[in-house]
């Protein structure tokens, strides 16, 4: 089969637009196509001015000093999306669309822009970027690549976006052996870049697709694979997210869990055989050493891990999907890590579901750039929630909405009891169109008071859970944030519906803007 010819396809303005899963055996493409308590743990010793835009000055690096110049920043004009028809019956690639989220521009909530992928069943999934906030000190880097982990392959695209931010273009593909042959990594996941001038993606399994926590470290530049970042043979058993924070020398990572097994889909008959993740994994950011694991429960599943953004405070939160739950890590007295359950989000009594109680699944969660609310996605249940976790040991739920999942009025689950509801929420619906799904990936505007959310996960978990999603394709949508007292609403005038995709009915996964954002950013 011959590869597929990168293409790129910018839409006009009137109009929002149109293989199997398998690791190690995706397809080339055929065609082309156009195409605490007390003081709140992160206050800020005095007041920082703004340092204006990203990259606007030859003076610093990349992103801004502090988290809270960049929540002085402009606002997002448009967002990258990678939109995935792995596994979707159109053999056509996963690509990554460029979103016009500006309200006063003539292609507000479309797709300007879409950049197709050379290969099938890549399973485009999260991104991240070539340098950020960590390298701020250092003038000779700029935000301008976009990097582009493949959780179906083990692929990394590297994209081209400081030429021309609105047509993002193609600059290096890295094949699945290299990191394969130097690292023994497969099912890539998260990518962060580091101020040493180098990006680091974490591997969720091995090449046979058992468990492995490791890291693939990259030149910044060059995007040559140097190596491991951990020591040889110190990988965890299970991996997923990552975040870094080198003042307090440490890295955590956490744990999904064993890929050969959740890549078919969610299977019960997995639970309590150690199949599923259930630690968050403690490394020391010098030696690179795995120093600590802390167990937060059997099939806990922790996935998302945030630090707080102020550099100096020493906690985070971390949320847990099949326990659906938060847990608080933060530094003792004794300077050892440990964790503490801080929010529990109760399963609920159903008939007609997979098992007879059916957990939130906690699958994303942010914290603002001031360090004050968390937000997080309740994938199953269907709805968003805002905390305030002004005291991180005793978050106080201040907003939610509910915007899809599985517990909607007549629909096939019925929920026999539920301590949190009096009743089933009604079936969501945007200009006229019915929402499937439940919330997945959020992104936070720099100021905090625009929050995104797409609606797909994983494409057999999607297939299984949300099949209707799947056949009509994902949504993105905007809800306003009360950043003062708390709340959420959602936008009535803000919908993307990448059902009408030229390529087919598209699943969306994580969002970034060209800045840069409150999941990308750390600030060292």
């Amino acid at each position: 089969m011959s590869k597929h010819q990168v293409t790129s396809e910018k839409p006009s303005c009137k109009t929002a637009g149109k293989g199997g899963f398998s690791h190690g055996q995706e397809e080339k493409t055929q065609e082309s196509a156009a195409g605490d308590g007390g003081s709140h743990p992160s206050d800020y010793s005095g007041a920082l001015s703004a340092k204006g835009h990203e990259d606007s000055c030859e003076c610093h690096g990349p992103g801004y000093a502090s988290p809270l110049d960049a929540m002085r920043g402009p606002r997002e004009r448009i967002i990258y999306v990678p939109c995935i028809l792995t596994d979707s019956g159109t053999q056509q690639p996963d690509y990554l669309a460029t979103v016009d989220v500006d309200p006063e521009s003539p292609c507000y909530c479309q797709v300007i822009h879409r950049l197709q992928m050379p290969y099938l069943n890549d399973e485009l999934h999260h991104t991240g970027w070539n340098a950020c906030s960590s390298c701020f000190g250092d003038t000779t880097k700029k935000r301008n690549k976009l990097i582009l982990p493949c959780l179906g392959n083990s692929r990394v695209y590297v994209v081209d976006t400081g030429t021309d931010p609105r047509a993002p273009r193609l600059f290096k593909v890295i094949e699945p052996r290299e990191i394969i042959e130097k690292c023994n990594l497969s099912f890539l996941h998260t990518s962060h870049c580091l101020g040493s001038g180098e990006v680091m993606i974490s591997g969720i399994g091995d090449v046979f697709g058992n468990g492995k926590g490791g890291f693939a470290i990259l030149d910044a530049e060059t995007f040559e694979v140097k190596g491991t970042w951990e020591r040889p043979g110190d990988a965890a058993p299970q991996g997923y997210d990552f975040w870094y924070q080198p003042r307090h020398n440490i890295m955590i990572s956490t744990e999904w869990g064993i890929p050969k097994y959740f890549v078919n889909g969610f299977n019960v008959e997995d639970l309590g055989k150690e199949r599923y993740g259930r630690r968050l994994n403690i490394w020391d950011w010098t030696t690179h050493c795995l120093v600590k694991s802390i167990d937060v429960g059997v099939d806990a599943t922790p996935l998302e891990v945030r630090f707080l953004h102020n550099p100096d405070a020493a906690h985070g939160m971390v949320g847990c999907v099949l326990q659906s739950s938060i847990h608080h890590f933060f530094k003792g007295e004794d300077g050892c890590w440990v964790s503490e359950k801080v929010i529990q989000i109760p399963n609920k009594k159903v008939s007609g579901w997979i098992l007879p109680e059916m957990p939130a699944f906690v699958v994303d969660i942010l914290i603002s750039l001031d360090d004050r609310f968390l937000y997080l996605s309740n994938w199953m249940h269907g709805d968003v929630r805002q905390y305030d976790i002004t005291n991180p040991h005793c978050p106080r739920l201040v907003g939610q909405v509910f915007v899809g999942g599985n517990i909607f009025k007549g629909g096939v689950v019925t929920v026999l009891e539920d301590p949190e509801l009096d009743c089933q929420p009604e079936p969501f619906v945007m200009h006229g169109k019915r929402v499937y799904g439940g919330p997945n990936m959020l992104q936070l505007s720099l100021d905090g008071r625009r929050l995104y959310v797409t609606n797909s996960f994983y494409t057999q978990w999607d297939k299984q859970f949300y099949p209707q999603m799947v056949r009509e394709g994902s949504v993105m949508l905007q809800l306003d944030v009360d950043t003062e007292k708390g709340g959420l609403c959602v936008n009535p005038d803000f919908l993307v519906d990448f059902g009408k995709e030229p390529f087919g009915p598209a699943r969306v996964h994580e969002m970034r803007y060209p800045g840069g954002d409150c999941s990308s950013d750390i600030w060292v």
